[in-house]
């Protein structure tokens, strides 16, 4: 026995000295504690988690990417701009413009473009990477909003969404202005006349970021709040969402093998991740190309800001036309006076509107839960069609921006049509009222009949285009059947809406309860039931795959 023990240890020792540096390091990591957390273990959950294959996942891979190119070229930009509004004159490399007064701002801005290599490739691949990032968040919100993603326990993680849709706005606007040419000069003086119509506090708010008579230190002013205060806020409501993401698991839409305590799809780590790592790869070399190829931002053919100046068919950028299009659309003459001081509807009217939109837009998870009653965890996702109220919404609300957003460019779209601009904003004011009603009415009857669809595929299958003559004489068509796997896509599901698990009772006053009552009937009514007959055969074959734990 002694002789045996000796050669286990002998072995053991040789294991030992065979062993790499590689595997001693991965094991040394894999013992680090991370805030309570063991690397390794935190490994072998990222291993064990699962993440459900649907095109609705790439949105966040292409959020994160532009995210992270704007990022760092906005990191490298700090090197050559010079945040100043003092005067210099321009002695660069594009002659057109020697010898011309210009801020430090301007100039450096031009020295990067046209002096440092590759900064104009720089420049705009940090400019197409801010176009793109608001766009990316737009994405994911409405396809969070269609699918009932925001239910419970989501509620936060579409509040933050937004909020982080916000923070890029202000980031984009706020950098905006930087480059200090003339078409970003004329969106500062708009800027300025919006904060000086808004009473009482409207000069001071003017005074406060302008810090001065306009331009005054606008450049100055701006430039923390956009390389330190709103991507800061913006980092920072990602990674809440990552986090509230991460507790909560990916949701899932209804199927065959789907259900809310478990997630059917690829393991995060290794597969899921690789995809996501090669979308954003694919992600980041558009972008780049895109800015090798394509000119944005063109400040050498503006030149440089001019406080008595406004450039002509000057645009802002894609994501602040609806706020421009909003001022566009109030009528001439709208304005009083009241406690001695004049109350300017033009600028009140469309910061009012585009305040409650936004507001509603954060509320409506709360919203539909009062009125649904619904208060349970969702954490499979609706098929739009199945929620006609709530899709109606959505497009009545797309439309909507939609509307505002065209009405940005109203000068551009009688230019090219060749028709008068008070024509085209008379026609973009009966559509903002008009078009989201009709809008709503569209989309909820297309809902209602593509329920109707899905209930008769239920029924009888498939049509096939074969046709047999019975013994009676009769001729008929076959159908085929619908195999397990479409009958649980298709399927209705029990109780959608989850009304019946609220009822609405007396406690609450009766012109409340009334109108409760009513919304929850409009929200829910005109569904289609989309479950096979009681004689057709349903699905009763058990999951291919494996439950596998939220947690």
């Amino acid at each position: 026995m002694r002789g045996i023990a000796i050669e286990t240890d002998r072995a053991r020792g040789e294991d030992g000295r065979r062993r790499s540096q590689t595997d001693r390091l991965a094991e040394r990591l894999g013992s680090i504690t991370v805030f309570g957390h063991r690397i390794d273990g935190t490994w072998a959950e990222l291993r064990r988690r699962r993440v459900p294959t649907h095109w609705t996942n790439v949105f966040g891979a292409v959020t994160l990417g532009s995210l992270v190119v704007v990022t760092v070229t906005g990191i490298l930009l700090m090197f050559f701009y010079t945040p100043s509004s003092e005067g210099t004159v321009y002695a660069g490399s594009y002659a057109p413009l020697h010898g011309t007064e210009v801020s430090k701002a301007f100039a450096s801005t031009m020295h990067v473009t046209f002096d440092v290599p590759g900064g104009v490739v720089l420049r705009q691949a940090h400019h197409w990477a801010a176009l793109l990032l608001p766009a990316a968040i737009t994405v994911q919100l409405v396809s969070t909003f269609f699918t009932g993603a925001f239910r419970r326990p989501r509620r936060a993680m579409w509040v933050l969404l937004l909020l982080a849709l916000i923070a890029a706005l202000a980031s984009g606007w706020s950098g905006y202005a930087l480059p200090d040419d003339m078409l970003s000069g004329t969106g500062l003086r708009i800027v300025e006349g919006i904060l000086l119509g808004i009473p009482v506090i409207g000069t001071w708010l003017a005074s406060v970021l302008f810090g001065g008579a306009f331009p005054g230190r606008i450049i100055e002013n701006l430039y923390p709040l956009h390389i330190v205060v709103f991507p800061g806020a913006l980092l920072a409501l990602v990674a809440l969402r990552a986090l509230a993401a991460w507790r909560h698991g990916p949701p899932q839409f209804p199927g065959r093998g789907h259900t809310p305590e478990n997630v059917v799809g690829v393991a995060l780590v290794p597969t899921a991740a690789t995809r996501a790592g090669g979308l954003f790869l694919v992600v980041t070399g558009l972008l780049l190309l895109i800015s090798a190829t394509v000119t944005v931002s063109p400040i050498w053919l503006y030149g440089p800001a001019d406080p008595g100046n406004a450039g002509a068919g000057s645009q802002p950028d894609w994501y602040t036309g609806f706020l421009d299009g909003a001022l566009r659309l109030v009528p001439p003459g709208w304005e009083f006076v009241w406690l001695g001081r004049t109350w300017t509807m033009a600028i009140l009217a469309p910061l009012a509107v585009v305040g409650a939109f936004f507001a509603a837009v954060a509320a409506y998870p709360f919203l539909e839960e009062w009125v649904t009653g619904d208060r349970r965890d969702h954490h499979l996702l609706d098929r739009p069609r199945f929620a006609a109220t709530r899709t109606g919404l959505g497009v009545a609300g797309l439309v909507f921006v939609g509307v505002l957003w065209a009405a940005g460019g109203a000068d551009i779209i009688a230019t090219a049509f060749s028709v008068s601009i008070e024509h085209v904003i008379t026609a973009l004011q009966v559509a903002l009222i008009v078009a989201p009603f009709v809008a709503f009415t569209i989309a909820r009857r297309v809902c209602f009949g593509l329920q109707r669809k899905d209930a008769g595929l239920l029924r009888h299958g498939y049509e096939t285009g074969r046709i047999v003559r019975l013994p009676g004489g009769e001729y008929v068509e076959i159908h085929q059947p619908l195999d397990e796997t479409e009958r649980a896509r298709l399927a209705m599901p029990d109780d959608p809406t989850g009304s019946a698990h609220e009822p609405i009772t007396g406690e609450a006053g009766p012109l409340t309860r009334r109108l409760r009552l009513g919304m929850r009937r409009y929200y829910n009514g005109g569904r289609i039931d989309a479950e096979p007959a009681d004689h057709e055969p349903r699905d009763s074959t058990r999951a291919l795959e494996a439950p596998v734990s939220r947690r």
